[in-house]
């Protein structure tokens, strides 16, 4: 079965409404979605922060945690998540956010090309539980990103059916 077709049903069975943070995907997790029909009834924002100033400016990321820990970090990925569901305007449930490099950084310096750091928040009971991972893809820099939005579309049913019995 299609990925986006299967998330899209995931998320409307079960009535879920979904936030995106991108980074290194740059809006291909949403779009993605997006290119399901009736998508609309459970893809309620996109983000796509490529800069430390953006991440921190729409999505409460905070300083603080980018100098810590890197742009390329789960601690990043899960500020991005946490800060795509809070926004008031919106309607999301349940978000997901990746972080990462597609390629080489310019300087040689820094995460291996490939890596990708992902993090998904949901509301469950009035709280907000939120899980991370890191993974690595192999190829060109849009076999990577391609990679990494099918891992963030496919993590959200895993994330979402082990959430009330990882956090009761």
């Amino acid at each position: 079965m299609n990925v986006s077709r299967q998330i899209v049903g995931y998320l409307q069975s079960r009535g879920l409404v979904l936030a995106t943070a991108e980074s290194c995907t740059a809006g291909l997790i949403a779009s993605m979605l997006a290119d399901v029909p009736g998508s609309g009834s459970c893809l309620d924002v996109g983000f796509v922060v490529y800069s430390p100033s953006a991440k921190s400016g729409f999505l409460g990321v905070r300083e603080e945690t980018i100098d810590r820990y890197g742009l390329t970090s789960e601690e990043v990925a899960r500020e991005m998540a946490e800060g795509a569901l809070a926004q008031r305007e919106g309607r999301a449930t349940v978000a997901v956010a990746n972080t990462g490099v597609a390629d080489a950084l310019p300087d040689g310096d820094g995460p291996r090309p490939g890596t990708q750091c992902f993090a998904w928040s949901c509301v469950y009971r009035g709280r907000v539980f939120t899980t991370s991972e890191t993974a690595v893809f192999d190829g060109s820099r849009n076999d990577v990103r391609r990679s990494a939005a099918r891992h963030a579309l496919l993590g959200i049913p895993r994330f979402v059916n082990g959430v009330p019995a990882r956090w009761r």
